[in-house]
């Protein structure tokens, strides 16, 4: 289905102001007819009264960023984009099949359910507008579950395809939107995992959920889009708003970290005192300061190595007799 833009000026008013001068002339010729008892004047002023309400239903309001797709007799007829004031064929009719559908997203942001009910709007918002889909609990590339929202930003792009290409076209976004989500998140690690291809060129690489979110939500974006194209959406840009691990691995997977930066941690204390042992045997050595055999020198570094890498500040032990 190809998009067809009416160019309809905005004639509302003139059009307007033409049928209420006509309706007006019925009620005076009711009026007339039925005071000199000349039933064709009163005939004619009673059928224009009856049936002259109608062309008032071809008028049409559209504010800037909205437009109404029209249909006349089931056919497309076009798509009114323009803001401003307009008249059209009053047999047409306004169609949007997501008019009632309220999803997370900033346009229902609101709006009751009581106005939906009474009053629902067929008019096609253009605006970028952005939809907040439900979390969701997906297995990582490791088989680890986590949980992962996103922010999608979205605009309309062809009003025809949006509503004749598919059912509900807000309904099938949030739906490629899960759909997107799933096959790019089993494609990542939580965190930097080795020997892991995220790209799919067969080389491992260190991209994670956690490390890349920039690349994965534009990777993301393209799924969605490619999914979508067929409805005359356009995906703006696409986020991740939320990022955890599953309730029932969190505890032990945040004890994994802090294992990982204890003992990274440790690695750095233990480079640096050995460096400082090193130092300090070379500066006593050079300067003659003391004679130490092999067995005296592993007691040093011993002594040493539990000072600089010990959690607790060392108690010192004075011995006033020979060091031998």
């Amino acid at each position: 289905m190809k998009e067809k833009i009416l160019s309809t000026k905005n004639n509302g008013m003139p059009i307007m102001l033409l049928f209420g001068v006509l309706y007006i002339i019925g009620i005076a010729l009711t009026i007339i007819g039925a005071s000199n008892d000349n039933d064709i004047l009163a005939g004619i002023g009673t059928i224009y009264i009856a049936i002259g309400w109608f062309p008032f239903k071809g008028l049409i309001v559209l504010k800037p960023q909205e437009a109404v797709v029209l249909t006349l007799f089931g056919k497309y007829y076009g798509t009114l984009k323009n803001d401003g004031f307009f008249w059209v064929n009053p047999f047409c009719t306004a169609v949007n099949p997501a008019a009632k559908t309220k999803l997370r997203q900033s346009d229902d942001v609101g709006k009751s359910v009581t106005s939906a009910e009474t009053g629902v709007s067929k008019k096609i918002s253009l605006k970028i507008m952005t939809l907040n889909n439900n979390r969701q609990k997906i297995n990582d590339c490791l088989g680890n579950p986590v949980e992962i929202g996103i922010a999608v930003t979205w605009k309309v792009k062809d009003t025809a395809k949006a509503v004749f290409n598919v059912d509900n076209y807000k309904e099938y976004l949030s739906l490629q939107c899960d759909t997107a989500l799933r096959n790019i998140v089993r494609l990542y690690p939580y965190d930097i995992a080795p020997d892991v291809d995220t790209t799919g060129d067969g080389i491992a690489d260190e991209g994670s959920l956690r490390g890349s979110s920039e690349i994965v939500a534009e990777r993301i974006r393209e799924e969605i889009q490619q999914k979508v194209e067929s409805s005359g959406l356009e995906i703006v840009e696409a986020r991740i708003t939320y990022l955890a691990y599953a309730p029932e691995i969190a505890a032990v997977m945040l004890q994994r970290q802090q294992a990982s930066a204890i003992i990274d941690a440790r690695k750095m204390i233990v480079d640096g005192a050995v460096g400082m042992v090193e130092m300090a045997l070379e500066r006593l050595s050079k300067n003659n300061v003391v004679d130490l055999d092999e067995e005296r020198k592993a007691a040093m570094v011993s002594n040493l190595l539990v000072v600089l890498c010990g959690n607790h500040d060392a108690q010192p032990i004075v011995n006033s007799g020979s060091l031998y």
